[in-house]
């Protein structure tokens, strides 16, 4: 039987801390051994019906990154629209993907036909399965970075013009957008908070009671 000892746990709670999206990468190749270890970890994640319904498209055609580039900057420009003046100018000023600078581009979905699993824990609740593939993502973001890789995650991109660039089934819809790479620097607090964007709630959450 498996036991985790003290140092285990404050390790744990290290590189639970420690986890950054991150944005500024350097340019290095990842070995390939080592990301086909992180990913095989990702499978331990917990699923809806034992379904594992992620499925990891790596991004490495450059005509195909050139329009993920063009569809984040679409994006983009249109958010920073939606802010008010100092915000605004504030928006412009983050740095919100690595998409120019990071090695390895991971496009993540969820395959919504899967019948592994027979349907079990999902007919009222069918969102589990996307659920299940974003338990996947952080546990391949953990592991990358017990590996010393950065990853950083991209939301701001058109789900279906992904889907339509990477040419997969009709049944898989998009999750994540992962950058994976070796970090330009390493900060204890995230990018946001360290450029005036949004502090952190603190670690105190909340517990209601009914």
């Amino acid at each position: 039987m498996v036991s985790f000892d003290a140092e285990f746990r404050q390790t744990l709670a290290t590189l639970f801390a420690w986890r950054r999206d991150v944005r500024r990468f350097r340019t290095d190749p990842v070995d390939e051994a080592l990301l086909r270890g992180c990913l095989d970890l990702a499978c331990f994640s917990p699923s809806v019906g034992n379904s594992q319904p992620w499925r990891f498209v790596r991004v490495a055609e450059p005509a195909r990154r050139a329009r993920v580039l063009a569809s984040f900057e679409r994006c983009n420009a249109a958010a920073a629209e939606s802010y008010a003046a100092e915000q605004r100018e504030a928006y412009v000023r983050l740095k919100l993907a690595g998409l120019r600078e990071a090695p390895v581009h991971l496009a993540v979905f969820c395959d919504e036909a899967t019948a592994t699993g027979h349907g079990l824990g999902r007919a009222t609740m069918p969102e589990m399965l996307r659920y299940s593939v974003v338990t996947a993502v952080q546990t391949f973001w953990l592991a990358a970075r017990a590996h010393g890789l950065g990853v950083g995650w991209v939301s701001i991109l058109e789900p279906g013009t992904v889907c339509e660039i990477l040419e997969v089934p009709c049944t898989w819809s998009l999750v994540a957008y992962l950058c994976v790479g070796f970090p330009v620097e390493e900060h204890e607090d995230p990018e946001l908070v360290r450029h005036g964007w949004q502090q952190r709630l603190g670690t105190g959450m909340p517990l209601i009671e009914r």
